[in-house]
């Protein structure tokens, strides 16, 4: 049977790569992002590949923005199998939660936190019993980790995804919803930069995995390669 997944900020890095091999696993993918005209470049160099592929346009730190692209959803009258919040921001400015402009905190947690609560939320109606929502965190946001000095506000809200992912797992337990955080590592994308040290293949690996060959059983966990890592 199909499957079908929607892959927020999916019109470049990470987040297309991962459309593209699901694509190529013979899931139905939604591009999504906030930009539509490089949303619409972007689905129609996955539809070249021969995936089937649609588009929603939603900007994930805007709450109203997230309940029409749900609205939208809903008219295809077809359940989502694979939810993953992917969009995401890092701004150059982020250099000290001290010393940052508010504004820079309000976007961040807007986008990377409150983003996954409500495109979470206002999908989880699609989701079907042995559905998954997979988070897109960092290392950045493992408490196990030692601080780097770099992007602080990022690597905040980035714990904070960690945290929602836990949360949300213990209550999605009931009605069977798998719902795990991962790390891709530093890889080659826009906000990665080219000298980071994963191309965008690999930085797919694991929220691919999660999405189609991880066992159902896992969920509230955190992963970097296709394996656990600490919190």
């Amino acid at each position: 049977m199909l499957k079908t997944v929607l892959i927020t900020g999916s019109n470049k890095g990470i987040g297309y790569e991962t459309a593209r091999q699901l694509g190529q696993r013979g899931f139905k993918v939604f591009l999504s992002g906030r930009n539509e005209v490089r949303v619409n470049q972007s689905l129609q160099k996955i539809r070249n590949e021969g995936i089937d592929a649609d588009k929603l346009i939603m900007d994930v730190s805007d709450l109203e923005s997230v309940q029409e692209a749900a609205f939208e959803f809903s008219k295809r009258n077809i359940k989502l199998d694979v939810l993953i919040n992917n969009a995401a921001i890092l701004l150059q400015e982020d250099r000290s939660l001290l010393c940052n402009d508010p504004n820079i905190i309000e976007r961040t947690i807007q986008t990377n936190s409150l983003g996954v609560i409500n495109v979470s939320k206002e999908f989880l109606k699609f989701i079907p019993k042995g559905g998954r929502i997979i988070n897109i965190s960092s290392s950045g946001g493992a408490m196990s980790d030692e601080v780097g000095g770099w992007s602080p506000a990022y690597c905040v809200y980035k714990a904070g995804v960690n945290m929602i992912t836990k949360q949300l797992a213990f209550e999605l337990l009931s009605k069977n919803i798998s719902v795990n955080s991962l790390c891709p590592g530093w890889v080659q994308t826009d906000m990665g930069g080219q000298s980071a040290t994963r191309n965008v293949k690999k930085g797919a690996e694991t929220p691919v995995w999660l999405a189609s060959d991880a066992p159902q059983s896992l969920t509230g966990k955190f992963f970097r390669d296709m394996k656990e890592i600490p919190w």
